[in-house]
């Protein structure tokens, strides 16, 4: 175990201290040009910490941004007000709502092609060069079109931001799942052939138990899209809650250290929810016996 953390911890330090490093930098030019209008001249000990305490930084310190998000986490629970509108608790909510919601419809649309596509040759010649063109539009031009169609026909909210997530999300599902349902070997497929198994049969007992490693692959992928995709979905909509949302804002204001929070916590509840989808991954297979 400490041959694992010791890595960790060194990669982890090495980031504090770029981090801090490149905070100096990009802040030491606005430090030096108000203490020159004060007609003060900072020395280096001044100097940094000025560049780690200062309102609006072109780049926060860790410490600003993890106090940030004590003050909009932490201390809010301990007073009572963990979901309050001031929350990242509560911004991190409405973002995973969008992004539970545009993953299973991902997933679920991404599986359905796959079977299509492998059972079926012309969904194989037609559809999936179209799924493959698909992802090279950008997501900032579509987003906007997504939801101007889809508030012309009266439907808005959350649905919108879940339809940008499953854009996003169920292309590595598609691909993850057709190369799972591939991978039976042919000697595989004829011997299910010898026992006389119907399609569905060969399904259920060897094509899909063979792509549960690729499903799950994808599923990691396809989540951590999705999390992009709600947070896409938030900014061209002028949405008041959510960590696009906070991203927004804090950009409108140039609350520099408002934007660092909400993309740390949204990297957090992106591991946090590829953390789940890993550990249901375990659980599976080793029920299945692949681990």
């Amino acid at each position: 175990m400490m041959r694992n953390l010791v890595p960790i911890l060194t990669v982890v330090a090495t980031l504090f201290v770029l981090w801090y490093s490149a905070a100096i930098a990009l802040n030491a030019p606005w430090a030096r040009d108000q203490a020159a209008r004060a007609g003060q001249e900072l020395g280096f000990s001044a100097l940094v910490a000025e560049t780690w305490s200062q309102d609006k930084p072109k780049l926060p310190a860790p410490h600003q941004v993890a106090a940030e998000i004590w003050k909009t986490t932490g201390a809010m629970v301990l007073a009572g007000r963990g979901f309050s509108k001031r929350s990242l608790f509560y911004h991190s909510w409405i973002t995973f709502s969008a992004t539970a919601l545009g993953f299973v419809l991902g997933t679920a649309l991404g599986v359905s092609l796959a079977i299509g596509i492998v059972y079926n040759r012309t969904m194989d010649m037609s559809v999936m060069p179209w799924v493959i063109a698909s992802q090279t539009i950008p997501i900032l031009a579509i987003a906007p079109m997504i939801i101007v169609v889809l508030n012309a026909v009266g439907i808005s909210g959350l649905l919108p931001k879940a339809m940008i997530s499953m854009y996003l999300s169920f292309f590595p599902v598609v691909v993850g799942m057709v190369k799972g349902l591939r991978s039976p070997g042919a000697m595989q497929v004829d011997q299910m052939r010898t026992w006389n198994a119907s399609p569905a049969q060969t399904f259920w007992r060897l094509r899909l138990p063979s792509s549960m490693p690729y499903l799950f692959t994808s599923l990691k992928i396809g989540m951590a899209a999705s999390l992009v995709g709600a947070i896409v979905g938030e900014l061209p909509t002028g949405a008041v809650a959510g960590l696009g949302a906070r991203l927004l804002a804090g950009s409108y204001y140039g609350q520099t250290i408002q934007i660092w929070s909400a993309l740390i916590m949204a990297a957090t509840l992106a591991a946090a929810l590829v953390g789940i989808i890993g550990l249901v991954q375990r659980i599976t297979l080793k029920r299945m016996g692949m681990s």
